[in-house]
């Protein structure tokens, strides 16, 4: 399995419990500042095949952006591209942490669903 990349945020308590889980299980990895760096359209892309075309699963829904921009109403009707434009250009959007490896792709972090994946 190639060495997953983690997008995270540094002030998320939950992106902080999964580093620190990917730690303690010796895995390697590779961590990326979510906001500074969104994860690309391919990545986008590889996630939400992961999560079974349901594009909502790729969005941070309990954010301030996401209610600000009323995307709760609007996410049903939106295009893929749409979707990838709006979270590639603002990683506040995206549900993290955010895992892929070359067969895994993981969003939020819940340990016994890492541990299965992972492991």
């Amino acid at each position: 399995m190639k060495k997953p990349v983690v997008y995270t945020y540094a002030k998320c308590s939950t992106c902080r419990k999964a580093v620190k889980w990917l730690e303690a299980e010796g895995i390697s990895f590779t961590e990326k500042p979510i906001r500074e760096t969104p994860p690309s359209k391919a990545e986008l892309k590889r996630m939400l095949a992961a999560q079974n075309g349901e594009l909502k699963k790729l969005f941070n829904t309990s954010g301030g952006d996401y209610r600000e921009m009323k995307l709760g109403s609007k996410l049903p009707t939106m295009t893929e591209t749409e979707a990838f434009d709006l979270l590639h250009a603002n990683g506040n959007l995206v549900k993290r942490p955010f895992l892929l490896t070359d067969t895994v792709g993981l969003v939020g972090f819940k340990e016994e669903v890492w541990a299965a994946a992972l492991r």
